[in-house]
């Protein structure tokens, strides 16, 4: 079984939050382990630096999939 992760991120209303605007988010992709999702979360991250508004983030899809693995 693959150990599915989601990268997504957009604007947020307080930094300190995950209060995403909905209007803003990105889906970056799916990845199959959490090695190439951090890889994806770092570069989107990296682009938005100077804005500290912007926040990625990686979902660990299987557990919610699957909670108790």
């Amino acid at each position: 079984m693959s150990l599915l992760h989601l990268v997504f991120g957009g604007r947020v209303k307080d930094p300190q939050t995950l209060d995403f605007d909905p209007a803003t988010v990105q889906v970056i992709g799916l990845y199959p382990n959490y090695a190439e999702a951090e890889k994806a979360w770092r570069a989107a991250a990296q682009r938005t630096v100077d804005d500290a508004e912007m926040k990625f983030v990686v979902v660990h899809l299987h557990k919610l999939l699957e909670p108790k693995l």
